[in-house]
């Protein structure tokens, strides 16, 4: 091997100079890469490692602010999530003992908030999934005069090109409220063609409790002929069926659900009975659940058409599909109208209008005949009941059908059960029929409500606490679009019977305020109660070990803070089966 030379050493010493510089150069910039990455992996590890629901540890940080929903209404410091489910409660240094030092791999032990506060995720008990996306599009709940709905529409049309040059593309809207109105007046077709972007156009507009329907007269035309004379455009209850809605795509109804997913999310919802699904809407939750898709836990209550045939020892009620988001094994029937639209059904008439006592939109006769068979083919029952009479008549096929058989394998309900006769509220707590009411109605119609139904009859409106005193079962639902879709505007409508500025007809001690709820009783009513009325509460409604680790992280303490501070509550997360899906707690 050739011996090298002074000059090829220093030009090896030279080069092996330079190249050390450019290692350590290299070094350096590596040992600074691998330091940045470290810290922000430590970062993405802790923001990521709940979204891929492995097992961690949450904790409260001020005291014993997780509050389970047992039997015991227990209150703990932390919870143990292991995948999708809840695996132990108890004290941190219990925590840390149990799954910690006993453990091989320790547990990563997050803290919530300071001030923060955790529930089980909420569910709403009553809502229409699709109608809330649709009541989101046009404002028309805003509208405190005909000409200022009808400026929404207009406001509307002109906004959306597609729609605003194509003058035969349907308007649709949902949420006017003829209630707060000063014309003292329903509204009609030609309210609606008087304004000159939309007169020749197709136009249904759905009141804000589902009731009743305005349309144009292009509407008004394109769907004669009709069994009588039809002039005004409006159609109340059953008459809405005379209105042909097109079929909605799979593009209009993702776009619907996305709507209310993400507001019931941010909301706190984990939860949502569907009152009343068409058939089309639960095909769409059945392909989303065979997907794999379904964001949010859906109970669907199947609409039952008093004017079709009976199906209910031909259908399969659907139990646990998609993993748990759907279950279909409730049927929902219409036996009166609404109070706001003059169609509840009562014994006596109407104190403002003398001449109606309201409208039974499923006989007497039909209700004894369906009710007891859907019973007998397994389907839990759920009947749209508001005026003193329906629940009276419905009250009655429940009694006759469940005479010697056991009621919590069947778990009827009367949605809404707004007005009651005493006799009536003590039959609902024997009967153990469940009463699926909506607190923040009671605040709405309260304003109205009086002049209705006269000094004495009103009392007996909304009348919670006598529900609860004579033994029933309650569930607490929003009715959304009808209502809002924050479960916490209704709990804090349960507990106050105050408006949102801390009014009320009757004094700033709330509506009839003997009928308030607890917080506690508004709590159960939003989580373990809902489990019960779906038939769930095995696997949701309060976080003991062996449930779902669906859970709310709120920013304050809504079971002590002052009432009037309750509406200022944010959800900092919401978490369904482990892993946050809004927001987050870290």
């Amino acid at each position: 091997m050739p011996v090298k030379g002074e000059a090829g050493c220093r030009k090896d010493f030279d080069d092996k100079r330079i190249k050390s510089g450019q290692q350590t150069s290299l070094k350096r910039l590596l040992v600074l890469g691998a330091v940045l990455l470290a810290t922000l992996g430590f970062f993405l590890r802790k923001r990521f490692a709940l979204e891929t629901a492995q097992s961690y540890a949450l904790c409260s940080t001020n005291g014993k602010q997780i509050h389970l929903v047992d039997e015991q209404n227990s209150q703990v410091e932390c919870l143990v999530v292991r995948g999708a489910y809840i695996q132990d409660v108890g004290d941190l240094a219990d925590i840390q003992q149990r799954w910690t030092y006993n453990k091989e791999k320790a547990l990563p032990v997050y803290h919530a908030k300071p001030g923060s506060i955790i529930v089980p995720g909420m569910s709403d008990s009553h809502a229409h999934i699709l109608e809330y996306g649709a009541s989101r599009i046009i404002p028309l709940e805003q509208g405190q005069t005909i000409k200022e709905v009808v400026k929404s529409v207009r406001d509307y049309i002109v906004s959306d090109p597609d729609i605003n040059n194509n003058k035969s593309k349907l308007v649709q809207g949902w949420g006017w409220d003829h209630t707060v109105w000063p014309e003292g007046r329903w509204p009609n077709a030609d309210d609606l063609d008087a304004d000159p972007v939309i007169h020749g156009r197709p136009v249904i507009l759905q009141s804000k409790d589902g009731h009743a329907i305005w349309v144009s007269r292009a509407t008004l035309n394109d769907n004669g002929p009709y069994p009588e004379h039809v002039e005004g455009g409006l159609f109340i209850d059953n008459a809405q069926d005379l209105i042909h809605k097109p079929e909605a795509t799979d593009t209009d109804l993702n776009g619907l659900f996305s709507i209310t997913v993400r507001d019931a999310l941010a909301s706190g919802l984990t939860s949502i009975h569907d009152a009343a699904l068409a058939p089309e809407s639960l095909a769409f939750f059945k392909r989303k659940a065979e997907e794999g898709t379904l964001p949010i836990r859906i109970y669907g209550m199947t609409y039952f058409n008093e004017s079709g045939e009976y199906w209910g020892d031909s259908i399969l009620p659907l139990i646990n599909a998609g993993n748990g988001r759907l279950h279909c094994r409730s049927v929902k029937m219409f036996a009166d109208g609404a109070l706001r639209t003059g169609g509840a059904a009562l014994y006596e008439p109407y104190t403002d209008n003398p001449t109606t006592n309201g409208v039974m939109r499923m006989p007497p006769e039909m209700i004894n005949k369906v009710i007891p068979r859907f019973l007998q083919d397994g389907w839990q029952v759920n009947v749209h009941a508001i005026g003193d009479r329906a629940n009276g008549i419905v009250l009655d096929a429940f009694e006759k059908a469940l005479s010697g058989v056991d009621v919590p394998t069947l778990r009827p309900r009367l949605e809404h059960a707004q007005l009651l006769t005493e006799a009536d509220m003590k039959r609902v707590g024997k009967l153990g029929v469940i009463a699926s009411v909506q607190p923040t109605h009671v605040i709405d119609d309260m304003w109205y409500a009086e002049e209705r139904l006269g000094p004495e009859r009103v009392k007996r409106l909304y009348a919670f606490r006598s529900l609860v005193d004579n033994k029933a079962k309650i569930t607490l639902g929003s009715d959304a679009p009808v209502e809002g879709i924050n479960p916490l505007a209704g709990f804090y409508a349960a507990i106050t019977r105050l408006s949102k500025d801390g009014t009320s007809p009757r004094g700033p001690d709330g509506w009839f305020p003997e009928q308030r709820l607890t917080r506690q009783e508004a709590l159960r009513g939003m989580t373990i109660d809902p489990a019960y009325a779906s038939f769930t509460e095995s696997t949701l409604g309060s976080l003991v070990p062996g449930k779902r680790a669906d859970f709310v992280i709120l920013s304050q303490d809504i079971m002590s803070v002052a009432v009037d501070k309750i509406l200022e509550t944010r959800v900092v997360a919401t978490v369904l089966d482990g892993r946050p899906v809004y927001g987050s707690f870290l």
